[in-house]
């Protein structure tokens, strides 16, 4: 009962909230009336979650030694002793087996996108992420390529200011990420990930605030798009705006005040004022396009 407790730990379930990226297509490409495409869409979050999830257990395996210097990553199975390499290997391949296997009866330009995701986040862990700002870019196309699983991968057209909003909205995401690291781990940041030494708080106070302006610009100018007008039937997009901003100037209270921001997936769901936010954008974005 432990093992597959352990087990279940070492997936990191709670990370699967990142993979509601794969679902954007469907909901304003306007294509949930389409149970076909439904059910591709499903699938496709499924196995991105299991193929994520083995490199989760990748990762873990690799950085095994600098998570037992970290104050919350030191509890991971494999950090604590609690799982052997040989096990995790082993769940890694199976994860990937199946992962790969579902992506393919989705389609084979599902296949494809998972096999680069694969690769790419083979790589990070192996070099990229050593590297100043390429490991936040490299984190952002993992998010990217959710959303061309859930459209591209399915023949969604996806739209281009609404990729555009996702690139802005993983960037944001990912250097909040590395200043909470920076905040969280003080003297020890080094010891835990080496490219932390090239970054600086001012350095990504900068690029944060850069990128949260291009999250509001991308996405108004998106529910204003007369693209954005023809498909939905409305140009009142505009008025879930608001939603977003209160959702970008929470996240940022939270990173500088309440010392949150280094897992976006429990931060939305700890907090009810960006929970909130979340659920109130999704369920007036629902209405009006529905």
């Amino acid at each position: 009962m432990n093992m597959i407790l352990n087990l279940w730990r070492l997936m990191r379930p709670h990370q699967w909230l990142k993979n509601s990226f794969v679902f954007t297509g469907l909901l304003f490409g306007h294509a949930w009336h389409d149970v076909h495409l439904v059910y591709q869409v499903i699938f496709a979050a499924l196995a991105f979650s299991l193929i994520s999830s083995a490199v989760y257990i990748i990762n873990d395996m690799v950085d095994c030694e600098q998570d037992r210097l970290h104050p919350v990553k030191c509890l991971r199975p494999l950090a604590a002793q609690q799982l052997g390499m040989t096990t995790a290997g082993i769940f890694a391949a199976l994860l990937i087996v199946s992962g790969l296997l579902l992506a393919a009866w989705v389609a084979g330009t599902v296949l494809l996108i998972i096999v680069l995701y694969a690769v790419m986040n083979l790589a990070y862990s192996l070099r990229l992420k050593h590297i100043v700002i390429l490991d936040v870019f490299i984190i952002a196309a993992g998010f990217m390529l959710r959303i061309l699983a859930g459209t591209l991968g399915v023949g969604i057209p996806p739209s281009q200011w609404l990729l555009l909003c996702g690139l802005m909205v993983t960037l944001f995401l990912g250097f909040a990420k590395r200043r909470a690291e920076i905040i969280e781990l003080a003297e020890t940041k080094t010891a835990h990930r080496k490219v932390l030494a090239h970054y600086s708080p001012v350095l990504l106070d900068k690029m944060i605030g850069i990128t949260a302006s291009g999250v509001i610009m991308s996405y108004s100018l998106y529910t204003m798009s007369p693209e954005t007008v023809h498909t939905h039937g409305t140009g009142n997009l505009i008025y879930t705006v608001p939603f977003v901003m209160y959702g970008v100037f929470r996240y940022i209270y939270l990173l500088h005040q309440q010392h949150g921001g280094g897992d976006p997936s429990r931060d939305v769901v700890r907090d009810p004022h960006l929970l909130l936010a979340v659920l109130a954008w999704a369920m007036a974005t629902f209405w009006l396009i529905r």
